[in-house]
């Protein structure tokens, strides 16, 4: 199992998904991906391509600002 962070911070509406999504595309099932991204719009993108993507969202947190995704590959 592998973690990956991913710091997203900055970054606005759509590249927090899209970034997200080329990300998991490059791990292997069971891998764990972490997510920190400033964009508050990414509390609706994220866990919505995560349940396109079949992954799964362990984890998702918010506070000052920073929102924070743990997720689980388990799509294709």
């Amino acid at each position: 199992m592998t973690l990956i962070s991913l710091d997203l911070r900055g970054l606005l509406c759509p590249l927090p998904a899209l970034r997200t999504r080329k990300a998991l595309r490059k791990l292997a099932k069971g891998d764990r991906l972490v997510v920190e991204c400033t964009d508050p719009l990414a509390v609706i993108d994220i866990p919505h391509l995560v349940r396109q993507t079949g992954d799964i969202l362990e984890r998702q947190e918010s506070a000052d600002g920073l929102y924070i995704f743990e997720i689980m590959r388990e799509g294709p």
